[in-house]
């Protein structure tokens, strides 16, 4: 598959997550970036957050429509995430590749352990 409809792919998934789940930056866009188009762990990441961009403002929008959106904890946390990732972006770039590799790796294995744990409180609750 080419490069270009690889991104495409990746860009068709990634939105479709994103609205479907709230998801798409780091957890999908990354590992596709990394996987299937090769780019380096920083070149990834990088590309990702300006890739989500447009998927933030039409799923918001989107959102905001259905009148789902608490935009004072939008802004409180949108406001910290401006902090956060200043200060993430400057580490990422410190670091070398593989440790920075690896450590995505262990962030996509721990929020994956969450969500099972998550599921799986939920189906007791509701066998109860």
């Amino acid at each position: 598959m080419s490069h270009v409809a690889l991104a495409l792919a990746l860009g068709l998934a990634g939105g479709t997550l994103a609205g479907l789940f709230g998801v798409g930056g780091g957890i999908v866009f990354v590992p596709a970036l990394t996987l299937g188009l090769g780019l380096e762990q920083l070149s990834a990441e990088a590309t990702s957050l300006a890739a989500i961009v447009p998927v933030v403002a039409v799923g918001s929008y989107r959102q905001h429509r259905s009148g789902l959106v608490d935009w004072r904890s939008a802004a409180i946390v949108g406001a910290c995430s401006l902090v956060g990732v200043l200060a993430g972006a400057e580490i990422a770039l410190r670091l070398p590749e593989s440790a920075l590799r690896r450590a995505f790796a262990l962030f996509l294995v721990l929020a994956a352990v969450q969500m099972a744990v998550r599921a799986r409180r939920q189906m007791r609750a509701v066998s109860a």
